[in-house]
């Protein structure tokens, strides 16, 4: 019985040694192009600066952003109206609360008092 399954063995890998066969190097492959290098080049520049065909979404047809009718100036004027307006949705923003104080009173006069409160050595939490 070990005869028979060693010639059955010996069969089957015989007939995948004649089946196989190893593939012939060819050699460096030469490409022969009929375009110029300038040519390619030209093509090169076309294809960097239009949109990625591999892109998320390529093919969905999904429209480009459309470009901003608003002037620069204007927007950084807007934001700057909006970020001194303060929050908005903070608790009690349409309470109109009161602003804050702002002194009648020039830089100069106010360090000519301070200075002369300082000379006169007023301790901590009097006035």
């Amino acid at each position: 019985m070990k005869a028979s399954v060693l010639l059955a063995a010996a069969a089957v890998s015989s007939l995948f040694a004649l089946s196989a066969s190893a593939e012939e190097y060819q050699g460096v492959l030469q490409f022969h192009s009929s375009a110029s290098r300038a040519g390619v080049r030209a093509e090169a520049v076309v294809a960097s600066h239009s949109a990625d065909p591999y892109r998320e979404g390529a093919s969905a047809d999904i429209a480009p952003a459309l470009p901003t009718l608003a002037k620069r100036s204007d927007t950084r004027a807007e934001a700057v109206a909006a970020a001194r307006a303060g929050n908005i949705y903070a608790d009690g923003a349409n309470a109109d609360a009161p602003q804050a104080f702002t002194s009648t009173l020039d830089r100069a006069t106010v360090r000519a008092q301070a200075r002369a409160t300082a000379a006169r050595g007023v301790t901590e939490g009097t006035l």
